[in-house]
């Protein structure tokens, strides 16, 4: 801790002793980095806020410019910041005044265009900012061009959209007449020629539908057919095995007991196991099975009446024959189509060439026509659009903030710069007195000396100094005081011309 203090004592009369020379660079860096500050130009900044209403009620309802508010948002930044606007607003404004060449013209769109900026605020609110500032110029007149900038700017702004949109789409409009008269030209010539081939072989044409038309039609048809027909004969064999397991009468009136009784039970009870989803080779229903077929024939001789008719086996021997109609009526549409599409594939065969060329006409005109109606759509369309945005325009402009008047430069900040320069000033002026006392084999204390010589030191001697002697170092502390006062007060002075000049310009 005792080192450390020492260093401190050390350093500080090592810089108080050489104070005239840190006085001297605070000078120097001081002088040169206010005349630095000075020469930066002021810059001023206009700021505006424009309102873009994008659509309204009558595009809801219409349909027209609606769903395109993120493009629209999109296009007026761009429109703003462009290379083209940008030259005029130059041209229109004091900047251009001195513009004589393209280089100079490309130059400062470039500089014009990093001091522009437009934000979008909220949705549809906008917010410009433009900057200006040159040194050849009082801050006067680059207060003044920052807000001509910004108002030419919305000037622009308004002219092109209010003008240029209906100029843009009166060329759209045109643009998509021309292409459907051109379309209408091809359909027509389309017509005539699928016209004069029907004329010339009626017998590939029926009712307007052409040979491939119709063989996919009786295709697709055939498929439906195909699926029907599955469907019924799974129904009729459901049917089928119902009837095998129903008895065909049941025991009632006659002699209790006997074969035809028991043929009767030993039926029900085979029917009653099958229903239970027993297989045919599971031991009950293979026992079951057995005995019927063995009372069968002791009922066969049995003479007399053994019961009565069955009305479940009844009504499935309707149900089976009502399926059987169905699937014998499909079977034979089924045929039916597959002789009409054999008749349609032998006629093209026998004449490849014309099924050929009547696909291609037809193909071409199909083409043709839903392109026709594809344009003349978005045609409707577009004239709709022109004519809302010629009534009642979609996109409006309000200025709500119109450009302001800069009061005072938004940069450099010049009070700040001035007192970094001080600060920086004196601190090379400490540094430096500091650096040459460093390079200097002198001790400020005794115990340095010491711990560098690695001797004893016994004591050190007092300077005495004459009165004349103190006379003069009072004399020059005083102008040490003087010098350094001086380099504030020019500081202050330079912060008060910093305010009178942003004052004027208020």
């Amino acid at each position: 801790m005792n080192n450390i203090y020492d260093e401190l004592r050390s350093a500080l009369h090592s810089i108080w002793h050489r104070r005239w020379l840190a006085l001297a660079v605070a000078w120097a860096v001081c002088l040169l980095g206010w005349l630095v500050v000075a020469m930066v130009p002021n810059t001023y900044e206009s700021n505006a806020r424009l309102y873009v209403q994008l659509d309204d009620a009558l595009s809801e309802v219409t349909g027209v410019g609606v769903g395109n508010r993120k493009r629209d948002i999109d296009r007026v930044q761009q429109t703003l910041t462009s290379a083209v606007n940008l030259e005029k607003v130059i041209r229109s404004t004091a900047v251009g005044e001195e513009i004589t060449t393209p280089k100079q013209m490309e130059a400062a769109v470039l500089g014009l265009a990093k001091k522009i900026k437009v934000e979008n605020v909220k949705d549809n609110l906008f917010e410009i900012k433009a900057e200006f500032g040159d040194g050849a110029r009082s801050d006067a007149e680059s207060a003044k061009i920052a807000q001509d900038i910004a108002q030419k700017l919305i000037d622009i702004f308004r002219e092109e959209n209010l003008a240029g949109n209906r100029g843009e789409m009166t060329q759209s409009l045109d643009f998509m007449n021309q292409q459907l008269a051109d379309r209408q030209k091809e359909l027509e010539a389309a017509e005539q020629k699928r016209l004069a081939f029907e004329a010339s072989h009626p017998e590939l044409i029926q009712g307007g539908v052409s040979a491939l038309q119709r063989l996919e039609a009786s295709r697709s048809e055939l498929r439906g057919i195909d699926a029907d027909l599955a469907a019924a004969q799974s129904a009729l064999a459901v049917i089928n095995g119902q009837l095998a397991g129903t008895p065909q009468s049941l025991p009632g009136i006659g002699p209790q007991g006997g074969a035809r009784g028991a043929l009767a039970e030993a039926q029900a009870m085979l029917s009653a196991l099958r229903s239970r989803g027993l297989t045919e080779n599971h031991p009950d229903v293979i026992a079951a099975r057995n005995q019927v077929n063995a009372l069968k024939g002791a009922a066969a001789s049995e003479s007399g009446p053994g019961g009565m008719p069955n009305p479940a086996y009844s009504s499935l021997q309707s149900i089976k024959a009502e399926r059987q109609a169905n699937v014998q009526s499909l079977m034979a549409r089924r045929a039916a189509v597959q002789s009409d599409i054999s008749r349609i594939t032998g006629s093209q065969i026998n004449n490849p060439e014309l099924a050929a060329e009547q696909q291609r006409i037809n193909r071409d005109y199909d083409v043709l026509k839903q392109q026709y109606d594809k344009l003349l759509q978005d045609r409707e369309e577009l004239r709709l659009r022109g004519q809302v945005e010629t009534e009642h325009n979609a996109v409006k402009f309000e200025v709500i903030d119109p450009p302001t008047t800069p009061r005072a430069p938004v940069a450099p900040n010049r009070p700040l710069l001035l007192m970094a320069v001080r600060v920086l000033g004196v601190g090379a002026g400490v540094a430096a007195a500091f650096a040459i006392g460093q390079l200097r084999s002198t001790f400020a204390t005794t115990a340095k000396l010491e711990r560098v010589t690695g001797l004893p030191v016994l004591g050190a001697i007092s300077q005495t100094l004459t009165d004349s002697a103190r006379a003069l170092r009072k004399r020059r502390m005083k102008q040490f005081y003087m010098a350094s006062a001086a380099l504030g007060g020019i500081f202050v002075l330079l912060l008060v011309a910093e305010m009178i000049q942003v004052s004027m310009v208020a």
